[in-house]
């Protein structure tokens, strides 16, 4: 559950992040009524990322005690998000155009980076104990060639192919 309402929070941060471009882009273009917009679709994405803040903390928190532990980025994301967007409303008051459209920039650079980790589906849980796999053979006899590699390829530098049950975990010997 907190992995769905993470990718329902990024996913509306996400758009309301694209939805500040164009409502700069329209103010930037003579509409000064988007301005208001702009302000309050800055306010309302600063609310959304305080909302993620406690969701990014129970998707860390991941099994509860004992369980295995989510990842810590969703948190690291939010705080650095939401501490830019703070960044962004302040250089949005004071007028500091330059900095503001390239801390914007960031910013939703950062929200849609944050969108695409949130719905990447989650890792998979590490195998506790390794499958039991053959022996790799020793390395194959010296073939009158003089090169004294003593790989199992005969020198080739090619890798051995795997064969056999548990072909996928061979290990080749040096």
């Amino acid at each position: 559950m907190p992995r769905l309402l993470l990718r329902a929070t990024a996913t509306a941060s996400a758009v309301l992040g694209l939805a500040q471009t164009v409502l700069a882009g329209s103010f930037l273009n003579g509409h000064y009524e988007a301005l208001r917009a702009h302000e309050l679709a800055a306010m309302a994405l600063g609310g959304l990322l305080i909302a993620q803040l406690p969701v990014a903390a129970l998707v860390r928190r991941g099994g509860g005690a004992g369980g295995p532990r989510g990842p810590l980025w969703p948190l690291g994301a939010t705080l650095l998000l939401l501490a830019a967007s703070g960044a962004q409303m302040g250089t949005g008051y004071e007028r500091a155009v330059g900095v503001h459209v390239t801390l914007g920039v960031l910013l939703v650079s950062g929200l849609l980076f944050g969108l695409v980790g949130a719905w990447r589906p989650a890792p998979a849980p590490l195998a506790t104990s390794m499958p039991a796999t053959e022996p790799v053979a020793e390395a194959a006899t010296e073939s009158g060639s003089g090169s004294g590699s003593g790989t199992v390829d005969g020198g080739s530098g090619r890798l051995p192919r795997p064969t056999g049950a548990g072909a996928d975990a061979v290990e080749v010997a040096p």
